[in-house]
């Protein structure tokens, strides 16, 4: 929904913020340094050590055929040698630090997290794959609901005319949840791009969804008139941050912008409508509004698991089974007011 869209922004401009600022208090620590420093060379940290690490960090091998050099299944998950040594290494000084009565630091610009089974961070992947399930389970009883409960035209279409919009934004939100989980699994790269991406795609769509419904615009040539520039928009700025350069402080510009008009849109309307569900409306603007507070104020993972951003995941779960209610409810509605002109 909107408002997931909205904290979805926020998150990437916090996100955006923290990648900028890449040299944390943890990773500037002169011990952790040498420790990883160690660690590449002898490929043990302490006692641990770890059979994959048979190259330093220009990927030429010290020994062995190349085979031996990196499990296949850690070259997919992407675990090299470097990422085991700043784990463990952060492991133990975080250990250390814990003894002297200090709290945790950022390493690398993030909290440090527990692997579990060399998932990155555990809470917010299940809270993600959640809120990937509810998405699901809204469009699917959206799409039951239409085709199999309430009336339908003699050609077999719903008389709600916004369905095939909310069909398309369903999808849209299963994808950007889908590589939330991704992108929490393992923080590299591609999975970086594929989630901001998605993000970003989400977001453009769902301001043309605010603003078709919002505005009640039917009329198929209007809504091509409305969503051509903001998807030749989007695409365009989707395109940059692939093929060009991941700018992150102008994604956070455009991302504020979409979500903060989006979210002005909705409030409008529930103010202004007679929708009899529009106090749906009003609980998942006001939640969402609430659930940013998570994200403003960060704070360390919870025995490793339960961060700030992970929490918000977590509130995002009951919202978007409102949201997927409130848009059930339109559809009825609508249904209902159009079936009693037709009479």
């Amino acid at each position: 929904m909107m408002i997931d869209r909205y904290s979805i922004a926020l998150f990437l401009v916090l996100s955006f913020l923290v990648g900028v600022l890449d040299a944390s208090a943890g990773d500037s620590d002169p011990r952790y340094r040498a420790c990883v420093a160690q660690c590449e060379k002898t490929g043990c940290v302490g006692e641990r050590c770890f059979p994959h690490c048979k190259f330093p960090s220009d990927k030429v091998a010290i020994g062995g055929p190349w085979y031996m050099q990196e499990p296949l299944y850690l070259k997919w998950k992407q675990w090299d040698c470097q990422s085991d040594c700043r784990y463990n290494c952060m492991s133990d000084r975080e250990k250390e630090r814990e003894a002297l009565g200090d709290g945790p630091v950022k390493y690398h610009g993030k909290w440090p997290f527990r692997r579990v089974f060399g998932i990155q961070e555990p809470a917010s992947v299940a809270f993600s794959a959640l809120n990937l399930a509810m998405h699901f389970h809204g469009w699917l009883s959206f799409f039951i609901l239409l085709y199999y409960k309430l009336p339908l035209k003699q050609d077999k279409k719903a008389y709600y005319e916004f369905a095939s919009l909310w069909h398309i934004y369903g999808l849209l939100s299963m994808n950007s949840w889908f590589w939330s989980v991704v992108f929490h699994s393992r923080d590299v790269d591609l999975t970086e791009t594929l989630d901001y991406s998605s993000a970003v795609a989400l977001l453009g769509y769902s301001l043309i969804l605010a603003i078709l419904r919002s505005f009640n615009v039917k009329d198929e040539a209007a809504r091509v008139m409305v969503a051509a520039p903001f998807l030749a928009f989007v695409t365009t700025h989707i395109l940059y941050l692939n093929f060009y350069t991941l700018d992150y402080g102008w994604n956070m510009k455009v991302c504020v912008v979409m979500g903060v008009a989006q979210l002005l849109i909705w409030t409008i309307w529930a103010g202004m409508t007679r929708h009899p569900s529009r106090w749906k409306l009003w609980v998942v603007v006001i939640g969402g509004g609430l659930a940013m507070l998570l994200e403003i104020y960060d704070f360390p993972p919870h025995q490793g698991f339960f961060d700030a951003h992970a929490l918000w995941h977590a509130t995002t779960i009951p919202l978007t089974c409102l949201w997927w209610s409130f848009i059930r409810d339109d559809a009825k509605f609508r249904t209902s007011n159009l079936l009693k002109k037709a009479k």
